[in-house]
């Protein structure tokens, strides 16, 4: 709304004119979502506690954990709004893109929503049930995906990682294909968030990750020099992200250990699900596994330690899933696990930003 406004008038005033450039509007809008978050977020964790929200611990956790106990959550809301917020003042409204991410994130965040509110503040332990809320995900995720399918010059191709002569065409198979990406990164975000920074360092980092990619991929030039598909439209992509990467960093500063607040299903299920949009729309879907190496980690470790346990009849390969839990046990300090995982997400980046030439 404010990029409308002000780019108005540069015919008056050419200073206004920087506002056409998408790289001006990213910054301001990562600025804008930090300062929305971290002034919000005294006011936010002040209510939460009030209201007695607080985070619930499970006794077959670490016991370590028992102390989080009443920890003010939900969280995501300061998160998502100041994304939102952020977003709308300073996109082109005009984007399609945009407002297809801006779709999931919505729906993702209702339903993290209503799960929490069911544990948290109707004391339902269990919250939504599993099949009712992963159903709703899927439906969320495949109504994004006919949008984006049924765009037109909307590509069903796939891009693969470092290779450049290969890109097959799923046809009508890229709408299972968009599902699976967009549930499977909802969910690992959420399994992720369980200690205090863990889940938002690496989704600050794959934020910024998806903002180069969708510069690069809504830039004709940039995109034949670099041999990656162009997406016509999907720049303003790039706003998204700053804003999201911006707002995490506002998060951030009431997460890091020991927490204030906590992000909740409100925030992790919606943010996961909009990397996994934002990956397929630049078109690097299959990258977002090394982008987003750390989630994809920590979803394998709860996937094969229920196998295995199943398999063999009560036998476990970690101490504990999800992955973090089991260097816990295993004696690691807290802080020094979310930081390694952090310096794991960084590199993860790098080897990411080397598939633009490596192909």
């Amino acid at each position: 709304m404010l990029y409308h406004l002000l780019y108005s008038l540069h015919e008056h005033v050419s200073a206004f004119n920087v506002f056409r450039y998408i790289t001006f509007r990213t910054i301001i809008a990562g600025l804008s979502a930090f300062l929305i978050c971290f002034a919000a977020g005294p006011l936010v964790i002040r209510f939460m506690r009030e209201k007695q929200i607080g985070q619930y611990i499970r006794r077959l956790g670490p016991a370590s954990h028992r102390d989080k106990a009443g920890t003010p959550t939900m969280g995501g809301v300061l998160i998502v709004g100041s994304v939102a917020a952020a977003t709308l003042f300073w996109i082109d409204l005009k984007s399609y893109y945009t407002w297809v991410v801006m779709f999931v994130m919505a729906g993702f965040f209702a339903i993290g929503f209503a799960d929490d509110y069911l544990k948290l503040i109707l004391k339902r332990n269990r919250g939504l049930r599993a099949w009712s809320k992963f159903s709703m995900q899927v439906a969320i995720a495949a109504a994004a995906a006919v949008m984006l399918y049924y765009y037109p010059d909307f590509s069903s191709r796939i891009t693969i990682p470092f290779v450049k002569a290969f890109s097959p065409d799923l046809g009508i198979f890229y709408l299972v294909f968009a599902v699976v990406i967009i549930v499977g990164a909802s969910n690992a975000v959420n399994l992720t968030d369980g200690l205090d920074g863990l889940a938002i360092g690496p989704l600050i980092i794959a934020a910024g990750t998806y903002m180069l990619f969708a510069y690069v991929a809504g830039h004709s030039q940039i995109a034949q020099y670099l041999q990656i598909n162009y997406v016509e439209g999907s720049g303003e992509l790039t706003i998204f992200c700053g804003a999201l990467a911006g707002a995490g960093l506002g998060f951030l500063w009431f997460n890091a250990h020991p927490a204030q607040i906590f992000m909740g299903d409100v925030g992790s299920l919606p943010l996961g699900a909009v990397l996994g949009t934002v990956a397929i729309i630049t078109k690097q879907e299959i990258l977002l596994i090394i982008v987003g190496g750390v989630f994809v980690l920590e979803a394998l470790s709860v996937i094969i330690q229920v196998g295995y346990f199943k398999f063999t009849g009560g036998k476990r390969i970690f101490r504990m899933a999800p992955l973090h839990h089991h260097f816990e046990l295993k004696g690691w300090a807290e802080s020094k696990v979310i930081i390694r995982f952090w310096i794991i997400a960084i590199l993860l980046a790098l080897i990411s930003f080397s598939t633009l030439k490596l192909r």
